[in-house]
């Protein structure tokens, strides 16, 4: 295959790996609600949702490894801790979802069956594509990203030349941070570690066997699917932003019935009474490729920690699917609820994970390693806990540490941490020159 044509269709699966249910649905909501700071909200979304994801993309492409890679240099106890935890997270809750978005939007509103149909057919389509796991870069990049990439261009791009651009007053105080949390919601930088994997293991199996041909594949091909997350989430944010004053929402519904009434409005003021139908398709295919490479990401761990057996492949995949069936029955909203403490707990270890293995060697020794995501797991806790005790014990708390009251307890004193830790290097550097 022609390298340049590779690289393009291994970009738009990795496109459609990223893009699922939290992708479609979070970034319309967050501009309707930013109104007129929509462009700051947009700043902080892209941090957390495209340049930490990428980043994770860049550092597969570095370590050519799994995900176990990432955490190997804190101790390897920790980075299979690390992973198991976050494989079982993926397929609880971010993977479950994709199929509860799918019903809420695409299924029910047509067909009126209940949340577990839908969620049996989905995940057993799933599983087939997951078992035929050599086909997916392929099937994903030549096929299915490119219908999603045409609706969602659509949508966008006669939003933002229809709307009158009248926009609603911010409901955010601090639009750029409320932003950076939104994403989160987006799983995405847990999906970098996921997903790069998955293309890692894909090209090895199509025969790619030189590790400066597979960082060039996927370092380009990363830049393409980062490109294309930008572009969609601008237009997402902007749109719901721009038709703020021209689609009502009932403000007694739920948050996840919000999301949804809004992307029905911006499907319908843009594509007409065909939007509904185009909607539905989007929802389906963008959820359901995301679902296929959080299962056969986890499948792939498990084979490799258990010297590559096709049995446990199988069977991870068989779990993965059947836990997808069962959390995938609750409403969107409500996994959502369930996830927001766990996010807090594991995103910000994800996120210096990522930047730390990105970083050149003499800044991320194993030193660094340990100390820095000691310090991040610790100053995590106050934010994890918010969720889970009443918020006027913390108080003292947040009063001592800097960001605690925007749930980001963790990002001085990691950065701190970083800093003395390569003390010596930086002054190494300045004198010799």
């Amino acid at each position: 295959m022609n390298k340049t044509k590779e690289i393009w269709i291994i970009g738009f699966a990795l496109f459609s790996l990223f893009f699922g249910a939290g992708n479609l649905l979070l970034p319309p909501l967050l501009g309707y609600n930013a109104g007129d700071d929509w462009f700051w909200v947009t700043i902080g979304f892209m941090a957390t949702a495209v340049l930490i994801p990428i980043l994770g993309i860049l550092a597969h492409a570095k370590l050519q490894g799994t995900m176990y890679d990432f955490g190997k240099k804190v101790s390897p106890i920790f980075s299979v801790v690390y992973c198991v935890i976050v494989y079982i997270i993926s397929i609880a809750l971010p993977s479950p979802r994709t199929a509860s978005a799918t019903h809420e939007i695409a299924i029910y509103p047509t067909f009126g069956t209940s949340a577990l149909l839908t969620s049996s057919v989905y995940f057993g389509l799933v599983l087939i594509f997951v078992l035929n796991r050599s086909k997916i870069l392929d099937f994903i990049g030549k096929f299915l990203t490119p219908l999603i990439v045409l609706i969602l261009f659509l949508v966008v791009g006669i939003g933002l030349f229809s709307s009158e651009m009248i926009m609603n007053p911010s409901s955010f105080k601090i639009p750029i941070v409320d932003g950076i949390l939104e994403g989160y919601q987006t799983f995405d930088a847990i999906g970098a570690v996921v997903v790069g994997g998955v293309v890692i293991i894909s090209l090895n199996i199509k025969g790619h066997t030189s590790v400066l041909e597979k960082r060039e594949l996927i370092k380009k091909s990363g830049l393409i699917a980062g490109l294309g997350l930008f572009i969609i989430y601008a237009g997402l944010i902007s749109v719901g932003a721009f038709f703020g004053s021209e689609i009502f929402i009932d403000g007694t519904l739920s948050s996840d019935m919000q999301r949804a009434n809004l992307l029905r409005g911006l499907s319908l003021a843009t594509l007409g009474n065909i939007g509904n139908t185009f909607l539905s398709v989007l929802i389906a295919l963008a959820c359901f490729t995301t679902a296929v490479g959080i299962i056969t990401g986890t499948a792939d761990y498990f084979k490799g920690l258990f010297k590559d057996s096709q049995k446990v492949y199988i069977t991870t995949a068989i779990i993965g699917c059947f836990v997808g069936i069962l959390v995938g029955q609750l409403d969107f909203h409500s996994i959502i609820v369930i996830a927001l403490p766990v996010l807090m707990f594991i995103y910000p270890i994800t996120i210096v994970l990522i930047l730390l293995n990105v970083l050149p060697e003499k800044y991320a020794s194993n030193l660094v390693f340990r100390g820095v995501i000691l310090i991040t797991f610790l100053f995590s806790i106050p934010d994890f806990l918010k969720f889970l005790i009443p918020k006027e014990n913390l108080q003292g708390v947040q009063a001592i540490i800097p960001l605690s009251k925007y749930g980001l307890a963790w990002v001085l004193p990691a950065l701190i941490t970083f800093l003395m830790l390569n003390f010596n290097t930086f002054t190494s550097k300045v004198t010799s020159k």
